[in-house]
């Protein structure tokens, strides 16, 4: 009887393609990270199977623009939140792109900090922590900078992380083309508190679907 054959995924990766800019360490700690990924992802759902083959433009190039776009935003930075961040999306690459920035991964998912975890390790990444912790439960007024992609809509967004985010504090996030429909449905009473703006739109390497970063600024 013949044994069974285990089948994988094609996967592409065209970082070093698509970002020639970058130096060969960086690219050789994302490609890790994305070895890790195909990995964790068999056993722990972190991304939909059907985006692991595309995981380089779907996931790594979307972090990478918009890892780019907030540093430009405010390049003094030296602390970021990444709010929801099981799968290590933007925070990881975020991470690798940015040494010097601390990076604090909040999720409150047993099986994702732990994959988070393993990751930082394997990678030995210092500059990153990760905070297992209920979003709405974390210490008032102790975030100045923070991040989310694909963590509920902005309106739900800001509600959540409204007691951590200090005044004059920063909520930064990754968006589709609807982004607009988004800001308009923030309710009137949010907007006494937070000014939303958007920061700029991206296209990926692939595709003609346009991407936003859009941030909430507290000014209450």
């Amino acid at each position: 009887m013949s044994q069974p054959v285990e089948t994988t995924v094609p996967t592409n990766w065209r970082i070093e393609t698509w970002f020639s800019d970058l130096d060969k360490h960086v690219q050789s700690q994302l490609k890790k990270l994305n070895d890790e990924l195909i990995k964790a992802n068999k056993v722990t759902s972190l991304v939909p199977i059907k985006t692991i083959p595309f995981a380089d433009a779907l996931h790594f190039a979307d972090s990478i623009l918009a890892a780019k776009i907030i540093h430009s935003d405010n390049p003094s930075m030296d602390e970021i939140y990444d709010f929801g961040s099981g799968n290590g999306f933007p925070g990881l690459v975020s991470a690798i792109l940015y040494p010097k920035i601390r990076h604090i991964l909040v999720e409150i998912d047993d099986k994702k900090n732990e994959y988070l975890r393993h990751c930082i390790k394997s990678l030995s990444l210092l500059n990153v922590k990760v905070m297992s912790i209920n979003i709405e439960a974390m210490e008032a007024n102790s975030v100045k900078f923070g991040i989310c992609r694909g963590l509920f809509n902005i309106s739900k967004a800001i509600l959540m992380t409204r007691r951590c985010i200090a005044k004059d504090g920063t909520l930064y996030h990754i968006k589709s083309e609807n982004w607009s429909m988004e800001v308009g449905e923030i309710p009137t009473q949010l907007c006494s508190v937070w000014t939303p703006a958007l920061v700029k739109e991206y296209k990926l390497p692939i595709g003609e679907v346009r991407f936003a970063v859009v941030k909430t600024d507290k000014i209450s």
